[in-house]
């Protein structure tokens, strides 16, 4: 089975006048589909590059990146938005919610952007939130909300298009470790129902619940 994640040789440089930064250095990094990896480090340690480029909200300086059998190395920024948009779904450790809107209408959100009629926006933002349990918080919005209840409603965003991959970001970072079990559950879920989750995160403790953890450090992988 090819990976849905191929990562080649991928260097990522910063430089500001003279100073110059390597953040990542020469990552070789595979994830197949179906897998549930975590990529845990500290502070610094390129987590945070690392991600970006996996979802393709960055470029590498050097190096070959094919998701899902596609080379997205010397792709423009609208076909890199296309292919951002179908195939990863992103959850951030702030939800990134509007909140002046409902679940509801955060969840369809996505489906906006892609042309989707008010109607099949509405029914699939209804399917999502019920895949999170949240079937009884369509009208609430973000203040009504515990934080592990946003936090659903955000993965229920990234799933409404049914991407390829789920890219969570310090998913728990914001929870009680109560509400941060619960998300660790759906996402085991998800996992079991096929999608490829790939976390990012610095607590040991999360990352064990992935099948497969990556240790980054400072923008190496361990080996």
């Amino acid at each position: 089975m090819n990976p849905v994640v191929k990562l080649s040789k991928i260097n990522k440089i910063y430089t500001s006048g003279e100073i110059y930064f390597q953040a990542l250095k020469n990552i070789n990094l595979e994830v197949k589909k179906g897998e549930f990896a975590a990529i845990i480090g500290a502070s610094g340690s390129g987590k945070s590059t690392l991600m970006n480029l996996i979802g393709l909200l960055d470029h590498p300086t050097s190096g070959n990146y094919i998701l899902d059998n596609q080379d997205t190395s010397h792709l423009k920024e609208n076909s890199l938005a296309q292919i951002r948009n179908k195939k990863i779904g992103f959850v951030f450790q702030s939800f990134n919610l509007l909140s002046r809107t409902s679940a509801l209408e955060n969840v369809a959100l996505p489906l906006i952007y892609a042309g989707i009629a008010a109607s099949e926006r509405k029914e699939k933002a209804k399917k999502a939130l019920e895949q999170v349990g949240l079937r009884d918080k369509l009208s609430s919005h973000p203040n009504q909300l515990s934080g592990g209840q946003q936090q659903r409603v955000a993965i229920a965003r990234a799933l409404i298009n049914d991407p390829e991959i789920i890219l969570a970001d310090e998913p728990t970072g914001n929870l009680d470790s109560r509400s941060g079990i619960e998300i660790m559950k759906i996402f085991h879920k998800l996992n079991k129902e096929g999608k490829t989750i790939i976390m990012i995160t610095h607590e040991a403790d999360i990352a064990k619940n992935a099948r497969r953890i990556i240790r980054l450090k400072d923008g190496e992988i361990l080996k």
